[in-house]
């Protein structure tokens, strides 16, 4: 009996355990001196958030263009497969935090014009701020950075600029820059800008151009997590990036999947991804 009382108790509090789900809230607010503005974000907190004391690692996660803090909430059921992915055991429990890119001005990233400063919002401002309010581990290794699309760019680019901030990235489906100098030139106003400025620009914005120059000693600064689908228009570039850290000897996974540029491929990468940024959370 007591071994049959054992096993019920046992059983009870594991089923207690997977009813606990994390909490998602897609309205939160900071002020911004930078962008001069309101900004929002979403924020996913895993299922023992309010019932522990410890600190968690975190995942910026960016939307793609057309979205803003909510996408990975209502169309990539963020709550849903993080809290799935934690239950069984195939990602530590983590904060998953979702700004919003698309008020205003959209993109991740400083204007050439320099009236309109994400990239700068994100790393003075917006990382601090989240960092300072929920408890978050605020070293390298517990940090990852990942998105889809326009979010894929804005997180290659995000952890090509700042290797010493980010222990992992997973660019999905990613939009890497334009291709060459002149895409970025019909892609732009150029007429009040010298040729220097844009080239600039566009070295300093590109995928390609920052992978060429990476120093040494940070090729393998960051573990890269790299996915678009057979049938993604953005296919091409994402292979040119593969092709490039091969090229240059950088560490990384490349996933070529069945699928297009949509939410259905992006559900599907989503499980993945938290599975690949727990290994570097977890010490591999």
């Amino acid at each position: 009996m007591l071994s049959l009382f054992i096993g019920l108790v046992s059983l009870l509090a594991s089923s207690l355990s997977y009813a606990q789900t994390g909490k998602v809230y897609d309205e939160l607010t900071l002020q911004s001196e930078i962008l001069g503005s309101e900004r929002k974000y979403a924020i996913y907190l895993p299922p023992d958030y309010e019932t522990s004391e410890r600190s968690y690692p975190v995942l910026y996660l960016l939307h793609g263009a057309g979205d803003d803090q909510t996408g990975w909430v209502q169309f990539g059921e963020v709550l849903h497969i993080a809290d799935r992915a934690i239950h069984e055991g195939k990602a530590t429990p983590m904060i998953i935090v979702m700004p919003d890119a698309d008020t205003g001005r959209r993109g991740y990233f400083n204007q050439i014009d320099g009236d309109w400063n994400y990239e700068d919002f994100f790393f003075e401002e917006f990382i601090p701020h989240v960092e300072g309010k929920y408890r978050i581990k605020g070293e390298k290794q517990y940090r990852a950075v990942a998105g889809l699309s326009m979010g894929g760019g804005g997180s290659m680019i995000y952890a090509l600029h700042h290797p010493e901030l980010f222990s992992s990235a997973a660019p999905l489906s990613a939009y890497v820059g334009p291709l060459s100098l002149d895409e970025m030139k019909r892609r732009m106003d150029t007429k009040n800008y010298t040729d220097q400025q844009l080239q600039a620009y566009y070295e300093n914005h590109n995928a390609l151009s920052l992978i060429a120059q990476i120093p040494e000693e940070d090729k393998k600064a960051i573990r890269w997590y790299i996915d678009c689908g057979d049938d993604d228009f953005l296919y091409e570039g994402n292979s040119l990036v593969h092709i490039a850290m091969r090229k240059h000897e950088i560490p990384h996974e490349f996933r070529i999947r069945d699928g297009g540029h949509t939410w259905t491929y992006w559900r599907k990468s989503l499980p993945l991804v938290l599975q690949y940024v727990t290994q570097a959370f977890h010490q591999y």
